[in-house]
C-alpha cells in the first residue's frame, strides 16, 4: 500500500468508536451493489474479549482487480462522498482481518489484511457460484468495547439506521430490497435482528424555505408513528454523503415514551462536511448552531401540527418552568422546551435575562420603553431572590432531630462567617436571618468566628456547657457597629438547640435570658438598646406552663410560639435599661411561618409574570 497504514491509523482513528466497523463495510458493500449484509458476533464471555470474532458479509460484486487496486491504495476514490479511509478502522480494533471474495462467479480473492499489507493475495478458479465478500476480524486488540451495545444486534440495528436511513429508504423508493441480518453469539445465548427495506415507513417532506443565506434549500424528511414502549426510539440526523450523521436535537430526557420519530435533515449544502474518518462534523461552530435552531423549529412545527398528544406534554414542561422559575418567564424559546435539556433551556432563558440586564444598566438614560423594562428586571431579580429564600426553607424542612445544631445554623448563616452592610447583595444569599422576621435583612453585621466566641465566652459564664463544639449555638446580627462610640444599636440573637432532645433541657434557653442580656449589654458599653431573642427549642406541657407562668403569651403560628416583651435593667437604680423581645418556638414555626411570608410574594409575583407573559 502506498500510504503507511500504521501512520493512517494514528492519525485519521485516533478517535474511533467501535461501531465504526459496521458502518464502513456495510457502506463498501452497498458501494459493490450488495442487497444482503451479515454480521455475526460470536464471544465466549464479556472478560475474554481476545476471543471476539467478528465476521462480516456481503453479496456484492466481490474484490474484482479494479475494486481490489482501489482497497490497495488509501484516497482512491470515484466520488466526492467516499472518503477513501474506512477499511482503516478494522485494525483499530483487530490484529488479523481475513477477506475471502469471490467475484465474476467463479473466481475467489483470498487476503489478509493488517499494517503491512501490501497488495499480497491468493486467486483461485473455483466452480460457479454466486459473488460476494467475508470479513472475518479477530485477535481484538483493545481491553474493553466502550460499551457492551456494541455488539448488541438491538442496538447495530439501531445505529445502522441512525447513520444509513436515507440509503435505504432512496433504495426502498427504486424498489430495490436491501436486508441486514445481525446475529450475536455470547456465551451460547444467541439474540438476532433485522432490517428490511420493505418494512421501513414512508417519509413525509417539509420544505423549510429560505431561512438562512448560509445554506442552500433545506428540507426535513421525517416519519413519527406510535409503537410498543419498548420500540421507542428518536433519530435526529443530517444527511451529509448519503449518510446520516447524527445531532443531538432531542435531548435523552425528553424522549416521547410510545413513538418512533425520525428527523432528517438535508441540505445540497452539507455535503462533504465531515472529516476524512468521518467522525467529526467540519461545519463552523457558528453554524452549527443555526442548524440546529432550524432543525429543532422544523421538529416542533411537526410536533404542534400532527401529534397535540405531544405537544400537550410539551406545554405542560412549559407551565412546569413559568411557575418554578417564574423570573425566567417569556424568556423561555418555547421550541427549545421538550427538546432541549432542563439544564440548557435555564441557560438559555438566564443568558438572555442577564442581556436585558446589562443594557439596562449600561443606559445613561432610560426612555420610556427602557423605564418599563427596568421595572419588569427589577421585579424578576426579586423573583429570583424569592425562589432562593423558597429553596433554603425547603432544605431546612429536609432537616431532623439526627441533624446537628451546626446543620441548622449553617441554613441561617454559614459559621465562620461576617457579613457587613458593604456587600448586602452578595451577603443576601447567605445571611438568612429573614427566616425569623424580613425586618432583619437590613441588618448591619454578623460576627466573625473570633469576635463571636469571645461574646459567647462573656455571655454564657459559668454556664453548664454541653453542645457538640462545647458551647451554646448562638448567632448574632447587629443593626450597627456596636463597636462605635455612643452607637445604639438593636441584636438579634438566635440560639439553637438540637432537635429531638428533652422540653426540660430545651427550658434553660429561657431561664438564661435575663443574664445574658446584662452581660451582652455591658460587653458592647450598654449601646445595646433593643434585643430579639429567638431560642428554638420542642414544647411539653410541663414547659408551656412554665413560659405561661412567665408572662409569655402564645403568638399566631404555622407551629407553636410564646412571646414576651420587657425591661431588663442594667442596674439597681434602674436607670439603664435594655427592651427584651423574645420568642420562643419550636423548628415547626420557624420553618412554615417563614414559608406562608415568602409564598405570599411568590404569589404575586407569579401573577404578575404570568399577566405580562399573556399580553
Amino acid at each position: 500500500m502506498e500510504v503507511n497504514i500504521k501512520q493512517a491509523l494514528k492519525m485519521f482513528f485516533s478517535k474511533s468508536s467501535f461501531e465504526m466497523i459496521y458502518f464502513e463495510a456495510f457502506a463498501n458493500a452497498l458501494d459493490a451493489d450488495a442487497t444482503e449484509f451479515n454480521i455475526n458476533i460470536s464471544l465466549s464471555n464479556y472478560r475474554e474479549l481476545h476471543n471476539l470474532v467478528v465476521t462480516l458479509s456481503d453479496n456484492g460484486v466481490g474484490f474484482n482487480d479494479v475494486r481490489f487496486g482501489k482497497f490497495s491504495k488509501l484516497f482512491d476514490v470515484e466520488e466526492q462522498s467516499h472518503k477513501g479511509l474506512g477499511r482503516l478502522v478494522y485494525l483499530c480494533y483487530f490484529d488479523k482481518v481475513e477477506v475471502k471474495s469471490v467475484f465474476d462467479n467463479s473466481k475467489q480473492r483470498v487476503f489478509e489484511f493488517n499494517e503491512a499489507f501490501d497488495k499480497d493475495c491468493t486467486i483461485t478458479e473455483i466452480e460457479p457460484t454466486l459473488n460476494g465478500s467475508i470479513f472475518r476480524m479477530s485477535g481484538f486488540t483493545g481491553e474493553r468495547l466502550g460499551k457492551n451495545d456494541y455488539i448488541n444486534p438491538h442496538y447495530i440495528k439501531k445505529t445502522l439506521l441512525e447513520n444509513f436511513y436515507m440509503k435505504f429508504y432512496k433504495a426502498k423508493l427504486a424498489g430495490k430490497q436491501i436486508s441486514v441480518y445481525i446475529k450475536t453469539t455470547i456465551g451460547g445465548s444467541c439474540v438476532e435482528d433485522t432490517i428490511n427495506t420493505v418494512e421501513l415507513p414512508n417519509f413525509q417532506i417539509k420544505p423549510l424555505g429560505a431561512q438562512t443565506d448560509l445554506f442552500n434549500k433545506i428540507e426535513l424528511y421525517y416519519n413519527v408513528r406510535e409503537v410498543a414502549p419498548k420500540d421507542s426510539n428518536v433519530i435526529t440526523a443530517l444527511a451529509i454523503d448519503e449518510r446520516s450523521h447524527k445531532i443531538d436535537i432531542i435531548a435523552g430526557e425528553n424522549l416521547p415514551s410510545g413513538y418512533e420519530m425520525i428527523f432528517l435533515l438535508m441540505s445540497e449544502s452539507f455535503q462533504g462536511s465531515v472529516d476524512g474518518a468521518r467522525i467529526n462534523l467540519s461545519i463552523p461552530n457558528s453554524d452549527l448552531s443555526t442548524i440546529k435552531f432550524i432543525f429543532r423549529n422544523a421538529i416542533a412545527e411537526v410536533v404542534k401540527e400532527q401529534f397535540p398528544q405531544i405537544e400537550r406534554n410539551n406545554k405542560s414542561k412549559e407551565k412546569y418552568l413559568n411557575d418554578t422559575y417564574p423570573h425566567l418567564s417569556g424568556y423561555f424559546e418555547n421550541n427549545d422546551i421538550g427538546y432541549s435539556s432542563l439544564s440548557d433551556v435555564l441557560k438559555k432563558a438566564q443568558d438572555n435575562f442577564f442581556r436585558d440586564q446589562k443594557e439596562i444598566l449600561g443606559a445613561k438614560e432610560l426612555n420610556d420603553d427602557q423605564f418599563e423594562k427596568s421595572l419588569d428586571l427589577s421585579a424578576r431579580a426579586l423573583a429570583e431572590y424569592i425562589l432562593f429564600r423558597q429553596n433554603v426553607i425547603k432544605r431546612m424542612r429536609a432537616l431532623n432531630a439526627k441533624n446537628k445544631e451546626a446543620d441548622i445554623h449553617n441554613l441561617i448563616v454559614p459559621k465562620s462567617s461576617e457579613f457587613k452592610d458593604e456587600n448586602i447583595i452578595t451577603d443576601l444569599y447567605n445571611n438568612n436571618v429573614w427566616i425569623f422576621d424580613d425586618k432583619f435583612m437590613s441588618y448591619y453585621m454578623v460576627l466573625s468566628e473570633a469576635e463571636m466566641s469571645k461574646v459567647i465566652n462573656v455571655i454564657t459564664q459559668g454556664e453548664v456547657k454541653d453542645n457538640d463544639d462545647d458551647r451554646p449555638d448562638i448567632t448574632l446580627f447587629f443593626s450597627e457597629n456596636p463597636q462605635i462610640e455612643n452607637a445604639k444599636v438593636d441584636v438579634v440573637v438566635v440560639e439553637l438547640k438540637r432537635l429531638g432532645i428533652s422540653a426540660e433541657q430545651n427550658s434553660i434557653v429561657e431561664f438564661q435570658l435575663d443574664t445574658r442580656t446584662q452581660r451582652l449589654a455591658e460587653y458592647y458599653g450598654n449601646r445595646v438598646q433593643r434585643m430579639w431573642f429567638y431560642g428554638i427549642v420542642d414544647f411539653d406541657d410541663r414547659y408551656r406552663k412554665h413560659l405561661i407562668n412567665n408572662g409569655f403569651k402564645p403568638l399566631f403560628s404555622n407551629g407553636e410560639m410564646y412571646f414576651r416583651s420587657k425591661s431588663v435593667y442594667l442596674d439597681l437604680d434602674m436607670k439603664q435599661s435594655v427592651i427584651q423581645n423574645a420568642y420562643i418556638l419550636d423548628y415547626k414555626a420557624m420553618v412554615e411561618d417563614a414559608d406562608s411570608r415568602n409564598s405570599t410574594f411568590l404569589k404575586i409575583l407569579r401573577e404578575r409574570f404570568k399577566t405580562n407573559h399573556t399580553k
